[in-house]
């Protein structure tokens, strides 16, 4: 009874293993590899476009003929694709250099948290729903400030920070430091950047950079931020409006200057207009009436398009209260009085539009550094990243019955320390062999580790001009640097092993770059390098087309006429009868068609003039001198716009087929043609090609 059981568990067995293995036949074996119905009809499916998701549909001729086709193009790709890779094509250098700047292209959203790439443009789009005004209390940094530099600027920003706490007026400590900088910049009194009182206008999303934005857009309006620090040096910011996105802008204005000496007056001027535009009267016509705008009054105040940066401040506060054709009430700036009327203004495009802005956007941004900086670190736990400098060799564990001590450290930075100099911060610094004797590891990403020559080198190879700081400190942000471009490298590296799409991608693009290169080595270029074969071929198949066959026509010259050419430039320098005299008697048998020229050339009137000489042998059908009467033997006068031609017919010859010099071009298509049929045969042979036409008439799709 056991016996009957198992042997029935596994006949069962076998009957299941074998309806799976029939779910995905075997379609092709080339070179004793198998190839699966499942990765041809994938290949299949995709050349045509069809979603190998969508249900099978009736069989017509033209869908059996289009499978065949491709059955054959198939097979002829992987067996060129396996005398390729026998022949070492996948090594070329051209095509390893072209592969890798693929890679680089292919290989970037891969390197980079999407979801941290998402957040960032998500919070740029609600962002994006407002514009902001803002001004700021700037003190300013050099490009490379000293650490005394950054105290300095660090202690007068938390200064004003104080003073705004004790209630200071904003604008008046912009102003302070404003010529505090421009004195230290040796500007006038009366320069503008002396005069500037923090003011920044109107700015929405990447207008300015990632902190001072994301600081900017964390406010209330009226409130004041705590100091923050950009590539600029310090900002302490005060939001002085928030209103909805309008993009850009064409409106109508109305200015009135303001006398100093008589205020009132431009206030009643500007009521005035008003009135008259509630009265229904055109703005056009008030504008040109009241208007001191003179660039824009005679245009009814025209401002077309105007980017929210150009906008000033109280006018974008009046435009974003109106729809389109509204009318503000009067408003009054530092400028004068003000009345405006909106004629459009862009709405904001949705999400999925805004996306390839963003990110053009983000490329030239701080911002763009998160989704790598968040990829670094998944790839850090993904790969098991170890600091030995921060590991010890007991790790601080007690043994029973024992005191816990902490061992010493795994790994020391101390080496490197010591081995680095001031010449650093010039970028003159030198790697010696020697500075490291310590060689355990660093630290280790994946099978990967790195000592401190690895470090010390990176070093060297990435200094840059810069001011100076405690080497400690300089030390341990070049780490930091060193660990993240390490880790970065080793994730790129291994990307075809953690996303299957991606290395199926590359052996897509690999594969195709190595076909190219191979077809051209054995067919398209061979054909046109291979003279003798191209020769041998010509030989073979001149023969084989006919006259009478229209698709055969670019093989041979049709009828054609053999004639010589002697052009004058202008009947007055020789009469055309003359010219023809002296053609005629030149062209007897033996004679030299050089001395006809030159003895027209004698016979000019006119010096260092030349007669244009051709001989040619022209098809009837291309010819454009001689008229159809004139296509027989003898010589003819044939005028031109510019003088005139004697052309002398000396024969006319029956059609026949091209040489080679005459046909190259489509004996070299042939040939290539020729070449490629034979390849694939002969690779066929060669490989072993096996085709289960079976499984191919099973095909449904």
């Amino acid at each position: 009874m056991k016996k009957i059981f198992v042997c029935l568990f596994l006949l069962g067995l076998a009957l299941s293993l074998n309806a799976q293995k029939n779910d995905d036949p075997v379609i092709f074996e080339i070179n004793g590899k198998k190839i699966q119905k499942s990765e041809f009809m994938r290949d299949f499916l995709k050349s045509i476009g069809k979603d190998p998701k969508a249900a099978p549909t009736a069989c017509t001729f033209e869908k059996r003929q289009a499978l065949d086709e491709y059955v054959q193009l198939f097979v002829n790709y992987h067996t060129k694709l396996e005398d390729a890779y026998a022949n070492g094509f996948d090594t070329m250098s051209s095509m390893l250099n072209e592969l890798e700047g693929y890679r680089k292209e292919l290989a970037a959203p891969y390197l980079i948290d999407s979801a941290t790439l998402d957040r960032i443009m998500m919070e740029a789009y609600e962002r994006n729903h407002y514009a902001l005004t803002a001004a700021h209390i700037y003190v300013p940094l050099g490009h490379v400030p000293t650490p005394e530099d950054t105290l300095k600027a660090y202690n007068k920003i938390q200064e004003y920070s104080r003073r705004l706490e004790a209630k200071e007026d904003f604008f008046a400590l912009a102003l302070e430091q404003a010529v505090l900088s421009a004195k230290a910049q040796g500007l006038e009194k009366n320069d503008p950047r002396a005069k500037d009182d923090g003011r920044l206008g109107n700015f929405t999303v990447f207008d300015m950079v990632y902190p001072f934005e994301s600081a900017a857009y964390g406010l209330k309006v009226g409130e004041v931020s705590k100091p923050i620090r950009t590539n600029f040096g310090y900002h302490i910011i005060k939001l002085l409006n928030k209103v909805p996105y309008f993009g850009k802008s064409t409106f109508q204005h109305i200015w009135i200057a303001e006398n100093v000496s008589d205020s009132l007056s431009a206030k009643r001027s500007i009521n005035e207009a008003y009135s008259l535009l509630q009265e229904g009267n055109s703005f056009e016509t008030v504008c040109r009436n009241y208007s001191d705008d003179k660039s824009s009054s005679q245009n009814g105040g025209l401002l077309a398009d105007m980017a929210i940066r150009q906008i000033p401040p109280e006018y974008m506060d009046a435009l974003s209260s109106l729809s389109r054709g509204g009318i503000s009430k009067p408003f009054k700036t530092r400028y004068g009085w003000h009345i405006v009327k909106l004629i459009s203004r862009d709405s904001l495009a949705s999400y999925e539009e805004m996306k390839p802005y963003y990110r053009q956007k983000m490329s030239r941004d701080s911002r763009s550094s998160k989704p790598r900086e968040a990829f670094v670190e998944q790839s850090k736990v993904r790969y098991n990243f170890r600091d030995f400098t921060t590991m010890y060799e007991n790790d601080g564990k007690a043994k029973k019955g024992k005191k816990a001590v902490q061992g010493a450290p795994l790994a020391s930075l101390d080496e490197c320390l010591a081995a680095l100099n001031d010449s650093v911060f010039s970028k003159e610094w030198r790697y010696e062999e020697g500075m490291v004797k310590d060689m355990r590891p660093l630290f280790a990403v994946g099978d990967k580790s790195y000592t401190a020559v690895d470090f010390l080198k990176f070093i060297e190879e990435h200094q840059r001009v810069e001011s100076k700081m405690m080497l400690n400190n300089y030390l341990e942000d070049r780490y930091r640097n060193f660990i993240n471009d390490k880790v970065f490298e080793y994730a790129d590296r291994h990307l075809e092993s953690v996303h299957p799409e991606f290395k199926e991608l590359m052996d897509e693009y690999r594969n195709g770059l190595m076909i190219f290169s191979y077809n051209d080595a054995n067919v398209w270029s061979k054909a046109v390098r291979d003279s003798v074969g191209l020769a041998q071929f010509y030989a073979d198949n001149v023969g084989t087309h006919s006259i009478d066959n229209e698709s055969d026509a670019p093989y041979f010259m049709g009828e054609c006429v053999d004639m010589k050419v002697f052009a004058i430039g202008d009947s007055a320098w020789l009469k055309p009868d003359k010219a023809l005299k002296i053609v005629e008697k030149g062209s007897k048998p033996g004679a030299s068609d050089g001395a006809i020229v030159t003895k027209l050339e004698k016979s000019l009137k006119v010096d260092s003039v030349n007669v244009h000489y051709e001989a040619n042998i022209v098809e009837v059908e291309r010819q454009t001198i001689l008229g159809k009467n004139q296509l027989k033997k003898g010589i003819y006068v044939v005028p031109q716009k510019h003088g005139y031609k004697i052309v002398r017919v000396d024969n006319m010859l029956n059609p026949r087929p091209k040489t080679l010099l005459e046909a190259r071009g489509f004996y070299i298509n042939d040939y290539q043609n020729y070449l490629e049929k034979k390849l694939c045969n002969d690779l066929r042979k060669k490989y072993n090609v096996v085709i289960h036409q079976d499984v191919i008439d099973e095909i449904t799709y």
